[in-house]
């Protein structure tokens, strides 16, 4: 490392999860420098075919502004992009983890019937590969629902959380009934499963992910 003080830095694709990362930032990462690079238009440009190709090498020059600003380690926090942190890692030299591996981790080992909740299309596919990912390297072969919550995203991105938070967790409900586990995909969907009262974990990405990159600073 370049200084005696870690620098981490976080790669957004929304400006809606940067203040509850920061949140846990203070909480688990006493004494790291943290920075924030934001471009909120890269899970759109996903969905667009002429604008697709240009994400990864938009991330690696995220990246590479965070490595020049003396960044140790870069987080993805969002899953729309998780599945671009290796290639990532190796153009730009450091490490880049994936906010949603731990929970992924988790809910591979918590049961053999897994849902998984998202408000964005791609999210969803990332989600299912990382989680399949996870659980062949567990050596475990759960079973897989997945769904898409129409209106949650158009509703968080106008401002209006309650009714984001209403939808997701009306989904929630609905699939935990015939789950172990509730998996929600975006780090924005938290905030909805926290009124939620069903027998299914339910396991949102934020903390665990956090608390992973604590794990993986105090080893540099």
């Amino acid at each position: 490392m370049t200084s005696s003080i870690p620098r981490v830095a976080f790669i957004h694709t929304g400006a809606v999860v940067i203040p509850p990362v920061a949140d846990l930032a203070r909480e688990h990462l006493a004494g790291v420098t943290t920075v924030n690079y934001l471009d909120d238009k890269i899970v759109a440009d996903l969905g667009d075919p002429e604008r697709a190709a240009s994400v990864p090498e938009r991330l690696i020059d995220l990246a590479q502004a965070a490595r020049a600003g003396g960044a140790d380690v870069v987080m993805f926090t969002c899953s729309s992009i998780s599945h671009l942190a290796g290639s990532t890692a190796d153009a730009v030299g450091i490490p880049v983890l994936r906010i949603d591996e731990a929970m992924a981790d988790d809910a591979v080992t918590a049961g053999d019937r897994i849902a998984v909740l998202a408000t964005l299309p791609t999210t969803l596919t990332p989600t299912l590969a990382l989680l399949h990912e996870r659980a062949e390297r567990a050596g475990r072969a759960p079973e897989f629902v997945s769904e898409v919550v129409e209106g949650a995203f158009a509703a968080v991105s106008g401002g209006d959380r309650a009714t984001h938070d209403r939808l997701v967790g009306a989904a929630i409900e609905r699939l935990a009934a015939d789950a172990d586990v509730v998996v929600l995909a975006q780090a924005s969907m938290a905030s909805a499963a926290e009124g939620v009262d069903v027998q299914a974990r339910v396991l949102t990405s934020l903390d665990p992910g956090i608390r992973r990159l604590s794990e993986a600073v105090a080893a540099l």
